[in-house]
């Protein structure tokens, strides 16, 4: 199951308001999801952003994929900064020689 964090929108006509969820990547924007990770209201001067830092690295973590918004929101409240931290460091690996090239076969000459 592909595992999407995603905004679901809430709130009255011409008033939206969003929840942060992880949810199945193949359910309807506004349908099922498997976990509320956060809040994000737009109409706010400035936007209201609630994010529960320690659910979004966890699903991070584990594979879910954020999408373009959600990934802004998620810099913005610091929980892309914990999920980069928390990955363990890549070890560096070693530089390979370069392999001389393969020279090209000669070309017979036609005997005419």
């Amino acid at each position: 199951m592909a595992v999407r964090l995603r905004l679901m929108r809430m709130g009255k006509k011409k008033q939206p308001t969003y929840r942060v969820v992880a949810a199945d990547a193949r359910s309807p924007r506004d349908g099922r999801f498997i976990e509320i990770v956060g809040t994000y209201d737009p109409r706010r001067e400035p936007s209201a952003i609630k994010m529960d830092n320690e659910k979004a690295v966890h699903w991070l973590q584990n594979g879910a994929q954020p999408s373009d918004r959600v990934a802004k929101l998620l810099k913005i409240s610091g929980a892309m900064d914990e999920f980069e931290a928390s990955k363990p460091a890549k070890a560096a690996k070693p530089a390979r020689a370069a392999k001389p090239a393969k020279k090209a076969p000669a070309k017979k000459a036609a005997a005419k």
